[in-house]
């Protein structure tokens, strides 16, 4: 079957965000720099440092990042949103926590009339977070 992972793009801070993306959510990190790439001929020398590739992976999760912004610039909008599937109330809480630090914890961890457990909020890269927690999931 087919799946879709979250792929960001950041302007020059993709390190800084997916280091503090993996502090908060665990995982394996690795990075592939424009200077450590068949493309670092073609590229500003003031790019080497920048991340073309990078790939955070715990269990299912997967999050893909890089700095590599088109001519027009980044544009950050409230289209899309990462949602967080936790196992349990306590690790929503948890990553609710950490991914709003420094961020806006718009709404926070509550029970739903849906039958979850559920918040969201923006963090301090300005990325959206839906965190849930399906308690009939794991009864």
């Amino acid at each position: 079957m087919a799946s879709i992972n979250s792929y960001l793009t950041f302007n020059g801070n993709c390190r800084e965000a997916m280091t503090f993306y993996q502090k908060c959510l665990g995982g394996e990190l690795t990075f592939e720099t424009i200077g450590e790439s068949v493309i670092v001929d073609k590229m500003p020398n003031s790019m080497k440092r920048s991340i073309m590739h990078a790939v955070l992976t715990k269990d299912d999760l997967v999050i893909m990042a890089t700095d590599m912004v088109e001519e027009r610039g980044l544009v950050k909008g409230n289209s899309v949103s990462m949602m967080l599937n936790c196992n349990s109330e306590q690790e929503a809480q948890a990553f609710y926590d950490k991914l709003s630090a420094g961020g806006k914890a718009s709404h926070p961890i509550q029970s739903t009339f849906w039958g979850t457990i559920f918040g969201d909020l923006t963090d301090r890269f300005g990325n959206n977070w839906l965190i849930n927690y399906d308690k009939n999931r794991y009864i």
